[in-house]
């Protein structure tokens, strides 16, 4: 596959996005490959490509390639349940889980840029079962509305940022007549999928509607394109925080080496590294997971060697709705009258006398 084109080569993104790649027939054709398997994933997991994501492929099997092309094993899976996190039932109206006390997830888009095959809601996302609108989102306004212990809301779907700017700018302003919503959080992998998104008209949207906050989602180094950095920066040139949640896969990004050059590339483009993810447990997915230990090494070669900023942290979003749970790796060995006796990052014995 060829590279990414320079920036004024690319058309707009609603002609990138309509030129996705979604027939496992095209897909198969393009890299001599097998239709029939392809064919019956895409039947229950919906294929789509943009182009430009497509072209960061450079062969099969590479770390872009795993996260876009469908995998037969998608329909095997029969470790992980079809909802792990128990959303449906913690959506007390469409469209809206309500799992921590003071915060909410909506729902607010059923499209994506590029389907990741490792996605925690393939169950809906792209399909039918995923319905919003205006008309669908009006029960989780109302929700929201009447429920003042919720100070924070994180827009989700589908990708938020698909929406087109006037029905953007239309959920935004009615989230912001909700006197108590005080934090509006954008969950979005188009930063990474489809920067050409990313227009200055929509940053300049989007500044008016601050405390802002955007967490995006790369997971490789070969990511970061400068049609990424450029997207990035225009966002955080709006005063828009900008924050990332990687998820840990196999054969993707499950070494140390690949995870500090992506969060120390991530710094360059004025993100900060929020969460690194243990892989959930949504069904199509299993052959994603790594065994929780390889996580805890790798945040081992993190934590001390490179900066606090580039440090995620390392958590898994656990089963049945019970929330995410930070995992570190252990250095204290013993707390007595004598204080804390611990391991260093670099493994040497240290105490810290406890008042």
């Amino acid at each position: 596959m060829t590279t990414p084109a320079p920036p004024s080569q690319w058309p707009p993104w609603q002609r990138l996005l309509a030129a996705s790649l979604t027939s496992p027939e095209e897909l198969a054709a393009r890299f001599g490959l097998d239709p029939e398997p392809l064919r019956a994933v895409a039947a229950r997991y919906p294929l789509r490509i943009n182009p430009y994501y497509l072209a960061l492929i450079e062969k099969p099997g590479d770390p872009i390639w795993r996260q876009a092309i469908p995998d037969p094993r998608e329909l095997t899976d029969s470790v992980c349940p079809e909802d792990p996190l128990a959303e449906e039932r913690l959506s007390p109206v469409a469209n809206l889980v309500h799992k921590y006390p003071d915060r909410a997830l909506l729902l607010v888009a059923a499209q994506c840029a590029m389907y990741c095959r490792f996605c925690t809601r393939k169950r809906k996302v792209g399909t039918a079962a995923l319905t919003v609108g205006r008309k669908g989102l009006e029960p989780a306004l109302a929700y929201l509305a009447r429920t003042p212990a919720i100070h924070d809301v994180l827009l989700s779907g589908g990708d938020p940022l698909l929406l087109p700017d006037g029905e953007l700018a239309w959920l935004l302003t009615e989230l912001r007549r909700i006197p108590h919503l005080e934090i509006v959080r954008l969950g979005s992998r188009v930063p990474c999928t489809l920067p050409q998104r990313i227009t200055a008209k929509l940053a300049g949207l989007l500044k008016k509607f601050h405390p802002l906050y955007i967490n995006t989602h790369f997971n490789h180094p070969r990511e970061i394109t400068p049609e990424a950095a450029r997207a990035c920066a225009r966002l955080a040139d709006a005063g828009i925080p900008l924050g990332n949640q990687t998820v840990l896969l196999k054969g993707v990004n499950d070494d140390a080496a690949t995870i500090k050059e992506l969060m120390r590339g991530l710094l360059r483009i004025r993100v900060k590294p929020y969460y690194l993810f243990q892989g959930d447990l949504s069904r199509g997915t299993n052959h994603f997971r790594t065994p929780v230990a390889q996580g805890l090494a790798i945040m081992r070669e993190l934590i001390g060697h490179t900066s606090g900023l580039a440090t995620p942290t390392f958590a898994l979003d656990a089963p049945e709705g019970a929330g995410k749970i930070p995992l570190t790796p252990d250095y204290r060995q013993n707390l007595g009258p004598d204080g804390l006796r611990f391991i260093s990052y670099n493994g040497r014995p240290c105490q810290y006398p406890d008042p």
